[in-house]
């Protein structure tokens, strides 16, 4: 037995059906006029902060960091640890300690391209962090070899795998073949 309800009753099955959406959003306009925009959003008014402002604060002052400047650090990082490989690089005879640590994977190319990527990963089999050094070559189909790229993955977890991408400017727009010239571990 279904019973209906007393407004339904008193009104008729339709016109309640029509009224609800109407009074739904008349009560979600009188809850939002009753916020006087005094407190910040999803705070009670009584509810005060015990902490200084952020803008009165003296970490605040210190000017907050962009992230144009996020990016500039992180470039910079990266620059240290490729000339920091390029040094170690640099001593290596042959091909590298950890040769069989690395591996490469070429990304496809587009005509339009500005330069071409390959994908570096490395996978520190040892029990402590290692530096690696790696260099890159892009390599064409008659096996000339049309830019070298060095990569630094500095503090390499043990067991496992981190990834850099290579990119070369003077092999852009040419099918290349990317391989693992040296690596070493340190």
């Amino acid at each position: 037995m279904n019973q209906s309800s007393p407004l339904r009753r008193n009104l008729g099955g339709r016109t309640a059906r029509r009224l609800t959406p109407v009074l739904l959003a008349a009560a979600i306009v009188a809850g939002t006029a009753a916020c006087d925009g005094s407190s910040s959003p999803g705070t009670a008014r009584n509810v005060r902060t015990v902490s200084p402002e952020p803008d009165q604060s003296a970490s605040a002052s210190a000017s907050a960091r962009t992230q144009r400047d996020f990016e500039a650090s992180v470039s910079a990082a990266v620059e240290r640890n490729r000339q920091q490989a390029v040094k170690q690089l640099a001593g290596v005879k042959g091909h590298g300690n950890a040769v069989a640590d690395v591996s490469v994977t070429g990304q496809p190319v587009e005509p339009s391209e500005q330069f071409r990527s390959a994908l570096v990963r490395v996978t520190n089999p040892t029990k402590k962090p290692a530096f690696y050094a790696v260099r890159v070559e892009f390599v064409d189909a008659s096996g000339k070899v049309l830019d070298s790229v060095v990569l630094g993955f500095a503090d390499a977890p043990p067991g496992k795998t981190v990834s850099e991408h290579a990119n070369s400017r003077k092999a852009a727009g040419v099918k290349t073949f990317p391989r693992i010239a040296q690596a070493e571990r340190s």
